[in-house]
């Protein structure tokens, strides 16, 4: 795939996060969406749900991981591609690395939470990261929120 395709895909992806954070803020939630694509079919969509469950840990991240275990029935996914609009926390980058999940997509970054600054080593050593998709309408979203 040229680097070109694969730009339009993760725009496209990223889109259905986004898709994802607008349901969240519209539900009063911090506005994080993720989707989990598993060779080119989405196979989890999530947004925070840390008020609406009262649990710190029901971040984006977290759900799409438990649904796409669920999916694809056992705890790796070695062949998916996580697209976030936020960078992810230093949680979510830890379950991230243990599901040895391949790629990461996320939109804006997170200079106080964000795992690049605060736990650099959290992924799997052969997880790609690519960062800044879609950068400005992640963080408008953010900013519309704070």
């Amino acid at each position: 795939m040229s680097s070109e395709e694969q730009i339009k895909k993760d725009e496209y992806y990223m889109g259905r996060a986004l898709a994802m954070a607008e349901e969240a803020f519209e539900k009063g939630e911090v506005p994080v969406g993720a989707v989990i694509v598993c060779r080119d079919r989405i196979i989890s969509r999530a947004h925070n749900l840390t008020e609406a469950l009262t649990d710190v840990t029901a971040h984006a991240e977290m759900q799409a991981i438990t649904m796409s275990a669920n999916e694809l029935g056992g705890k790796y996914l070695q062949d998916c591609t996580l697209y976030v609009t936020v960078e992810p926390c230093i949680m979510c980058a830890g379950a991230l690395g243990w599901s040895q999940i391949k790629r990461i997509v996320y939109g804006c970054s997170d200079d106080k939470r964000g795992f690049s600054l605060h736990a650099p080593k959290a992924l799997h050593p052969k997880t790609v990261v690519t960062k800044g998709v879609r950068e400005e309408e992640c963080k408008a979203l953010m900013q519309r929120f704070f």
